[in-house]
This record gives structure tokens, C-alpha cells and sequence, in this order.
């Protein structure tokens, strides 16, 4: 791509070169600095190379992608990273890798010529804006009846979301996994993602004072003044850092708007920690702007994965085949699912069983927001950083995320995005006519998601005397019910796989993502995701190699 098709480049914008340089680098130089800032690795011609082959690729640099990568790099295993996003490494004009939520651009949308933000409006007007068409960070993918968020770039989904780092109630996830033994999920795995992600907890002290998080109180207030229970959540944000944002003396990150399309500085995503860790063992490498279209059995052994090498528009620049030992699906939920749908349908890999493509949920998303009284402020100064949430689980089946509104603006306003214990599941199957996986969701599915927030909001707003505002999705709705942030489902464990992601029907082919679980996690679930992605290779590791 040439440098005058990026737009918006000043003397200090993107060049050619790093642009040539983000379709592939090795994780050979990326370093834990003292505080958390973007992981710099060093970019150079390391993509992969047309009849390769390699032990193990990993399909997706997201949560379970990275856990699988680090520990079979541990374990001798040379691996082969292929990711469809960019690595995100380079500063643009502004001199900042990411934008912040309040200024979007050609960064900050996966292909689109319009951005899709989830609050689309303010006050009544439309604030979406036409962007140019560029790989960026945040796909805002469209499907019949709903539209799933997911990052897209080295690092997956840990680039985009707000960090919310829960571990849900072992009787939850007893209910939503009963095959997985949750002794050593709760004794061994949740540990060991805890401490491998970097989960942290905000001080409750500072947290009463300071001004970033006024929106917060004003919820714990509300909630509790109408019984229900309000709980910190721990995050994977450095708490420290954020004191010092706080304090004048760090350049502000989670306090300038940052978050939706990557955060600068504060936030812990799998660059800072997984991958940073696989980086070390100097036996990982990844392929940027990269994907995955087809997996078949190689005739003397493993098997053929054929990949495209695209540019920042798109377009498809190159094919590759190449042969891999063992292959772990690891594009998150909807791009592992999609894949594996296509892969069966088309012949490539018959012999999945038909539970591929099934159980697939969203986690009961649904936001909305709430108009308070003028002496209920809520603050014009938001950390983008959720700290606590509503709980009404087991009453009403809602856990609400107490969220921010980041405008630099009083609101006087309490947002919120509730995880709920939607029952319904739909099915990705492969529609020959268009190529292309189809989602069967029906946006009527996500009424009992509405019910059950309804259970925390209509009595909050009884108590208070309060509304539901109107004007923050378009249409005067209350409820956006059309979106979600937790895809989960789509090859679900000991359906589709065995009891550890193993697909069956082919030896040496697994699963490793958020497919694996059933459509919802009861809590912000990347936490769930890397303790079951930690218990798995391990098995895998034990008995397969």
C-alpha cells in the first residue's frame, strides 16, 4: 500500500515501510518494560513463506491463541502464529498507536467506510462518521439479528475490551461446563490465568476519592439504595499507573477516552503479557495480516492450510500453502466457528461431527443507560476503565457492569452492559450461494436479556425516581439489544471436541478459544477462557507430544 493511501499522514505518519513490516514479525524482541506501555517488537520480513512447515500454527493471537503459543514454545515446539489483524506497532500522525474513543478514524473500524460505534448516539444525533476503508482495530461485524464486536490485530480481543477480568462463581461455571473438573479449574487454571494475565484490583481507598470514578459511586449508591448487591471487579489495567494518570504525572491513557480502539498505556493486554512471555523463548512467530481459509489433510502427513497475505484495504495480496503438524484454531469464537462450518461443508474436512457451528450465544449482552437527577452527578472526567458492577445473578439472572460515558462532559447519566442468562443459542451454518458462514440469531432472542436487566434498572429507577434514557442508540430505544461483546460458543467442548478441544474425527486438529464454551460465561468470560485454554494444552501437551 502506498504511503499517499493512508490518510491523514504527516511527517511523523506511518511509512511504507512499517506498513510492509506489520504482515509478519517474529516475537523475538518484545520486552515487560518497568510500566506498562505498548509491547514494541521488531518488525522485519518474518512472514510466513509460501510451502513452509511448521510443528504447530496457531490460527489467532486472541486469549486461547496465546496461551497455547506460550506453553508450546515452553515445551521445545516451534509455532507459527497467522493473524488477520495488523501488529499494531506503529504510531500514526498524532504520534499515538491507538485514537481514543471520542475521535475516531481510519484506525479505529475493521474495513468499514462508516464507523459502528455501540453508542451510535448523543443527546439524539448520530455521531458515527465516515472513515477510510483500513484494517483497523475494532470489527463491527453484522450478521441477521445482531452485530458482534471483536479486535482484530495481534493480541485479539485483549486490545479492545475494557479488561474486566472476572471469575465467575464456581456453581456458574459448574452449570455452564459440568464435563470440566472444577477443583482443578478453581485450585490450579484460574490461578494461573489470574497471574498470567496480570489481574489486579483497584484501591478501595483511592477508588472513594478519586474524581475519575464518581460515575462508579453514583451507581454503588443507587444499587445498594435499592438492595441489590454492588461488587468491585478486578481488571488487567495497572492500577498504579492510572494513580499517576490521576495525579498529573503519567500521560493519561484510560483518562483521555481510551479504551474501544486500544489504550496507549495502563491496560495489560496479551502483548504485555502471553505473548510477551511466548516472545522470550524466542521459538514464536507471527504472521500479521494473515487468514486462514481452508485446513485439509496433507497427503504425507498433517496438514495443508492454505492462508492468505492481505493489505491494509483488504485486499488479498498473496496465497500461501503451507503444512503443519497440528493446527489449533484459536480465531475466537465467531472466526473458529465460521472456519470450521465452511471447512465441513466444502469438503476440506468432512469428518466433523454436526455439533460444529452449534451453541453459539452471546453472554446475555445488553446495554442501556439512565437519566439521574442534577444532584447526581456523574462526573466529567470518566476512567474508561470499568471497576465494579450490579449483582442480581441469582434473583434475576442479571449482572450488571457498571460502565463509563467517556465525553469529557457532565451527563448527569449511569450506562451500564449487563451479561444475562439468555438461554437461547443459534447455529452457524455454511451458505454455499454466497460463500459465506450465516449466524441464525434473531434480535427476538435477546428479550429475556431485556427481562432480566429490567430486574436491577426498573427497580433502581422506582427508588430514584429516574428514566431509562432514549437517546443514546437511535430510534428513542431504551435497550441496544443488537449487539455483543462476549461472543462465545460454536464448537463447544466434549460436543464438537473431546473433553480437552480436540476436534473430532482428525487427530492433531483443536480447538482453544471462547467456541469452546456454550454460549455464555455468567461474567465478562476472557478470564475462563485462558484458565480453560491453560487446562487444555496442558493435557494436550502430556499426552499428544
Amino acid at each position: 500500500m502506498s504511503e499517499k493511501a493512508l490518510p491523514g499522514r504527516g511527517s511523523h505518519g506511518i511509512s511504507r515501510r512499517g506498513f510492509l513490516g506489520a504482515t509478519g514479525f517474529t516475537l523475538g524482541a518484545v520486552v515487560l518494560a518497568p510500566r506498562i506501555t505498548p509491547a514494541r517488537a521488531a518488525v522485519g520480513s518474518a512472514a510466513i513463506g509460501d510451502g513452509a512447515h511448521v510443528p504447530a500454527l496457531v490460527i489467532g493471537t486472541g486469549y486461547g491463541g496465546s496461551v497455547a503459543a506460550l506453553r508450546l514454545a515452553q515445551a521445545g515446539v516451534d509455532v507459527q502464529m497467522v493473524e488477520m489483524g495488523m501488529s499494531w506497532d506503529t504510531p500514526g500522525s498524532d504520534g499515538k498507536i491507538f485514537p481514543k474513543v471520542t475521535s475516531p478514524d481510519y484506525r479505529s473500524f475493521w474495513l468499514r467506510t462508516r464507523t459502528k460505534a455501540p453508542l451510535s448516539n448523543f443527546l439524539g444525533f448520530p455521531i458515527d462518521k465516515d472513515v477510510p476503508k483500513y484494517t483497523g482495530i475494532l470489527d463491527a461485524e453484522d450478521f441477521a439479528g445482531i452485530t458482534v464486536y471483536q479486535g482484530r490485530g495481534v493480541g485479539g480481543g485483549s486490545l479492545v475490551n475494557g479488561g474486566m477480568a472476572v471469575t465467575p462463581k464456581r456453581a456458574n461455571f459448574q452449570a455452564v461446563l459440568p464435563s470440566v473438573d472444577a477443583d482443578e479449574m478453581y485450585g490450579t487454571y484460574y490461578p494461573r490465568a489470574n497471574a498470567g494475565l496480570g489481574v489486579g484490583m483497584i484501591d478501595p481507598v483511592w477508588f472513594e476519592t478519586a474524581d475519575c470514578y464518581q460515575f462508579s459511586r453514583v451507581g454503588r449508591k443507587h444499587a445498594q439504595r435499592s438492595g441489590f448487591a454492588w461488587t468491585f471487579v478486578p481488571d488487567v489495567y495497572d492500577w498504579d499507573y492510572m494513580k499517576r494518570e490521576a495525579a498529573g504525572t503519567a500521560t493519561k491513557s484510560a483518562l483521555d477516552g481510551e479504551i474501544l480502539y486500544g489504550n496507549n498505556h495502563g491496560k495489560k493486554s496479551l502483548l504485555q503479557t502471553y505473548l510477551a512471555r511466548a516472545a522470550a523463548t524466542g521459538k514464536v512467530t507471527i504472521s500479521a495480516l494473515h487468514k486462514v481459509t481452508s485446513v485439509s489433510p496433507a497427503a504425507g502427513g498433517g496438514y495443508t492450510v492454505t492462508i492468505e497475505q492481505i493489505n491494509t484495504t483488504g485486499d488479498t495480496v498473496a496465497t500461501k500453502n503451507v503444512t503443519a503438524d497440528r493446527v489449533f484454531f484459536a480465531a475466537g469464537s465467531v472466526g473458529t466457528s465460521k472456519l470450521l462450518v465452511k471447512l465441513k461443508a466444502t469438503g476440506a474436512l468432512p469428518n466433523l461431527n454436526s455439533e460444529v457451528g452449534k451453541g453459539w450465544g452471546e453472554n446475555g449482552n445488553v446495554m442501556c443507560g439512565r437519566a439521574n437527577h442534577m444532584w447526581d452527578p456523574t462526573g466529567k472526567l470518566q476512567s474508561t476503565i470499568p471497576c465494579s458492577g450490579i449483582d442480581n445473578w441469582d434473583a434475576g439472572g442479571a449482572f450488571a457492569e457498571v460502565a463509563p460515558l467517556p465525553t469529557g462532559i457532565e451527563t448527569y447519566a449511569s450506562f451500564y452492559l449487563s451479561i444475562t442468562k439468555n438461554p437461547n443459542r443459534a447455529e452457524f451454518t455454511w451458505n454455499a450461494s454466497t460463500g459465506r458462514a450465516d449466524l441464525s440469531w434473531q434480535t427476538a432472542w435477546k428479550q429475556p436479556s431485556i427481562t432480566m436487566a429490567k430486574t436491577i434498572f426498573d427497580k433502581i429507577n422506582a427508588k430514584e425516581g429516574t428514566i431509562y434514557r432514549t437517546d443514546l442508540f437511535g430510534g428513542n430505544r431504551i435497550w441496544h439489544d443488537t449487539l455483543t461483546y462476549h461472543p462465545l460458543g460454536g464448537a463447544v467442548l466434549n460436543k464438537a471436541t473431546d473433553n480437552y478441544g480436540r476436534l473430532h474425527g482428525y487427530t492433531g486438529l483443536y480447538v482453544i478459544d471462547g467456541a469452546l464454551i456454550p454460549g455464555n460465561a455468567s461474567v465478562n468470560p476472557f478470564v475462563t477462557i485462558t484458565a480453560l485454554a491453560e487446562r487444555n494444552i496442558e493435557k494436550i501437551i502430556a499426552t499428544d507430544l
